[in-house]
């Protein structure tokens, strides 16, 4: 294991080389004042400090060395401090430890007694620093691909886990980006279809002329251009799991066709006579709001109450907790291997961009701008303009009038419901236990324009999915 961090913030450059080769065990940064400990803190990371009180431009009293000390609390609030002076009053002594310094020691120092209260510091913060990464470790799911500490993930997970025994389909809801590919995979990996393909279609990336043939295979001689005989995805899959990613794009003039399919478990090629019998589970996935569409008439209600039997809606991120940095660590620690960087974390402005960020493309975005950050970051540490994000802006004073309260609370409530329904009026009515009515009496209030189009509005960033 690589030798911990000791600063040593010390004015007198005797007696830091003396500091120096007392502690061979650590590796051993010195500054002789305010703005070198900074510096050091920022760039090195110790893991403790060890500090003088009397420091340049003071070097005869206390400010500099208590105004150091601040600084280096709200620097690394984790680091222990171990304040050495010769300036040993009983009031300095209680005020170190009232600022946060871990112990204090006075000159003359007994540099056996000093190595002891420096190697505890420095097990305490290993010991902190080990607890806070376990805390920080996703809880065990049983979705391979899928890494989180969200309580709601985590459930999904293990509804995932029961779901993948039986054979009946299943339609994961959420936005894109958010994993439903992954969830769909574990699904087919961890039931008993297992040996058997796993065959997946995007519905929104294949002309409408071509989608049939695609699902269903055509004989040879069917149109132009058939010259041979073709098996499509559908008979592919047989004994084994067909997903339908964005199935909500799905031609009308292909919905009756594949309700059939569902139905009676049996298919005919295009331009063919035999019905050819399949055994095949359906997994679908969109972003859309099926209920909306069906309204409307753009979505067989029949096809949707085929399609989920059981439906899963898959978070965005933005509402899975502390998952974004999780995701963020896990991501960066893989590209650093990938890449060869040797990176150690994010830095306070990345973490804190990382918070703050909506994330409108979801797991996907936060992944393509931590590779961006490994590959572009100057030093150890990812900054957020590395991430191409932007720092937050600090948050204003609160407003304690309680109607104004009541107002941002129902506000809120009311855009995050219409975000997670795709803008459908019915489903946010039901999310939200109230009438329709009450609904467009809500928008009306507050100024919003409802509809299934509807994006939750970012207050916190303006950065865009790349």
């Amino acid at each position: 294991m690589s030798k911990p961090k000791l600063l040593i913030v010390e004015d007198d450059v005797a007696l830091a080389a003396q500091f120096r080769w007392a502690f061979p065990d650590c590796r051993v940064v010195i500054a002789g004042d305010r703005a070198q400990a900074k510096a050091l803190v920022e760039k090195e990371q110790p893991s403790a400090t060890l500090l003088d009180l009397g420091l340049p431009p003071d070097p005869e009293g206390v400010t500099e060395g208590f105004a150091t000390l601040e600084v280096l609390r709200r620097l690394a609030p984790g680091m222990p401090v171990v304040v050495c002076s010769g300036q040993g009053q009983r009031e300095n002594m209680l005020r170190a430890i009232a600022l946060g310094a871990y112990d204090f020691c006075e000159k003359p120092v007994d540099l056996a007694v000093l190595r002891t209260v420096v190697d505890r510091a420095l097990r305490l913060r290993e010991l902190e620093e080990e607890n806070l990464r376990l805390a920080s470790m996703p809880r065990a799911s049983p979705v391979r691909d899928i890494i989180t500490a969200d309580e709601t993930m985590l459930k999904i997970c293990g509804t995932v886990e029961r779901l993948a025994q039986v054979s009946v389909p299943v339609l994961l809801l959420g936005e894109s980006g958010t994993g439903k590919e992954a969830l769909a995979r574990a699904l087919h990996e961890m039931g008993p279809r297992a040996k058997g393909k796993f065959v997946a279609i995007n519905c929104a990336a294949i002309p409408e002329a071509l989608l049939e043939s695609e699902l269903f295979g055509h004989e040879r001689g069917a149109f132009t251009g058939a010259v041979r005989q073709v098996t499509g995805r559908i008979e592919a899959a047989n004994n084994g799991t067909l997903f339908l990613d964005e199935v909500g794009d799905l031609p009308a003039s292909l919905q009756a066709k594949l309700l059939r399919f569902l139905q009676d478990q049996v298919i005919e090629r295009v331009g063919g006579r035999t019905p050819i019998r399949v055994d095949v589970r359906v997994v679908s996935a969109t972003n859309q709001p099926l209920e909306e569409q069906t309204e409307t008439g753009r979505f067989r209600a029949d096809l949707l109450y085929r399609l989920n039997s059981l439906t899963i809606r898959v978070p965005p991120l933005r509402e899975r907790g502390d998952d974004p940095l999780l995701l963020a660590r896990w991501f960066l620690a893989r590209y650093a291997r990938d890449f060869s960087r040797r990176i150690r974390g994010f830095d306070p402005t990345a973490t804190q961009a990382i918070q703050s960020h909506t994330w409108p493309g979801n797991v996907r975005e936060l992944s393509n701008r931590v590779r961006r950050g490994a590959l572009m970051a100057d030093g150890q540490l990812v900054t957020a303009a590395d991430l191409e994000l932007s720092e937050p802006e600090p948050a204003p004073e609160a407003d304690l009038d309680i109607r104004a309260a009541r107002l941002r609370a129902e506000r809120s409530a009311l855009e995050r419901a219409l975000a997670r329904s795709g803008g459908s009026l019915t489903m946010t009515a039901r999310l939200l236990g109230v009438s329709r009515p009450t609904i467009y009496a809500l928008l009306e209030t507050h100024g919003l324009s409802g509809g299934r189009n509807y994006v939750e509005p970012s207050a916190s960033s303006t950065d865009n999915e790349k």
